[in-house]
């Protein structure tokens, strides 16, 4: 799952991008409108959390940026106590939820948690395709009721393809999605091979089916 956060309390921040990526989530960061509004148009996110506060520029214009170009996108709007007409606006706008500072991040997470659900699976806490079970909430997979030892890269590979079942992905986007901005740090793109034949020889030796195929010169599709 990869986040955008756009706050630009330095230390909140941080502690956002700390707390979320021990909870699996790729995350990109803003400090100001500008830089959100550049990630926006490069980048595609399961959501994007939003101060209404920016250096720059005013966050509902995000909210609203978002809502026209990439309407699937998830979005909890960050504000202070006092700006309960810019959350109201957010929401009417098409933001999903809000919340106040200060808040915990555990708070965060079970937002951020049921927002990503509602959006990518119609609320469902497992996904069923054929003999293979999704858990979103707990981040694990089953074949036929037995659990499936992924490893982390493995599991975002496998609900990446999920959520984009029956769409060619490119092998850019593949690892874009992995490793996020890191990316440019990566010598070259081998490693998506590698990931996509581990995850295809752990669902054939559960006893599943293999619904990665190989779209020759443009990618990988995930179908049934």
């Amino acid at each position: 799952m990869k986040l955008l956060i756009i706050e630009d309390e330095k230390a909140l921040n941080a502690s956002m991008v700390t707390y979320l990526q021990q909870g699996g989530y790729t995350c990109d960061t803003a400090l100001t409108y500008h830089e959100g509004s550049r990630l926006l148009a490069d980048q595609h996110y399961t959501c994007v959390l939003i101060d209404l506060t920016l250096p720059g520029g005013n966050g509902l214009d995000l909210v609203r940026l978002l809502k026209k170009n990439n309407p699937d996108t998830g979005i909890i709007i960050i504000s202070a106590k006092n700006a309960l007409d810019d959350k109201i606006t957010g929401l009417e706008l098409g933001a999903d939820d809000y919340l106040t500072k200060p808040f915990h991040l555990s708070e965060l997470n079970a937002r951020l948690r049921s927002v990503i659900r509602r959006r990518n699976f119609n609320g469902q806490k497992v996904i069923r395709i054929g003999s293979l079970e999704v858990f979103p909430e707990s981040a694990e997979a089953h074949v036929k009721g037995q659990k499936l030892t992924l490893t982390k890269k493995e599991y975002d590979l496998l609900l990446y393809f999920v959520t984009n079942k029956n769409r060619v992905l490119t092998k850019d986007s593949i690892a874009e999605h992995l490793w996020g901005d890191h990316i440019e740090s990566l010598d070259s793109l081998d490693f998506v091979y590698t990931h996509i034949k581990n995850l295809r020889r752990k669902l054939v030796e559960a006893g599943g089916e293999d619904p990665i195929t190989t779209v020759y010169g443009m990618g990988y599709k995930f179908s049934f």
